[in-house]
């Protein structure tokens, strides 16, 4: 068993990518944490592409690993993966992260976006219906494709996502820093009814 496993960052369907991502360094990934994001991401995402896959299911996989033990290793935790939220039915977040101050903060990742971002949008919209001050961000590492979805962004054009932040560059390094200012927690349980009178039999 590896160390993503032991952190529950990885169960069942992505162990193959948890192996490939696990033997890329001699290393753990948490001897790395002193690195900047962006080099952390770079350094991983470089080494991993040198094995010269073209697989999307294990491109996005690993993706996924390289962002949420760079969350890990940041501190930024605790981390929900693969979640749910009450009341958002038929969405699986790629990753939250939950606060008093704005509640749920979605992160949706996607190494390459096409017209991907538009799911993202929905899920985001889909968030904000229920939390209103809910942060949704797509995460990417295409810098082409993301200058076009920001566009849309501005434009109005996606309504739901807060931004787009290209992983390999600096993007990532304000972007981590900007997540250090909420104090993260555990959601909570939630009730679906509240009332001080209840009456029954």
């Amino acid at each position: 068993m590896g160390i993503l496993q032991d952190l529950n960052i990885v169960r069942g369907n992505g162990l193959s990518a948890a192996t490939i991502f696990e033997s890329l360094f001699q290393k753990d990934f948490t001897e790395f944490s002193q690195m900047k994001p962006s080099e952390y991401v770079n350094m991983y995402w470089e080494a991993y592409q040198k094995r010269e896959t073209n697989n999307q299911n294990i491109n996005g996989k690993i993706f996924e690993y390289i962002i949420s033990t760079l969350l890990y290793n940041e501190k930024l935790l605790p981390l929900y993966i693969q979640a749910q939220v009450a009341f958002v039915p038929n969405v699986d977040f790629d990753a939250l992260l939950y606060c008093d101050e704005v509640g749920p903060i979605a992160l949706s990742m996607k190494t390459s976006l096409r017209e991907r971002y538009k799911q993202a949008d929905l899920e985001a919209i889909a968030l904000k219906y229920v939390h209103r001050r809910a942060k949704s961000y797509l995460l990417t590492m295409s810098e082409s494709e993301a200058v076009n979805v920001k566009e849309k962004i501005k434009s109005g054009d996606v309504i739901g996502l807060d931004d787009i932040v290209v992983c390999s560059t600096s993007e990532i390094d304000d972007f981590i820093s900007s997540l250090k200012k909420y104090d993260f927690k555990e959601a909570g349980e939630i009730s679906i009814i509240k009332s001080t009178q209840i009456v029954k039999l």
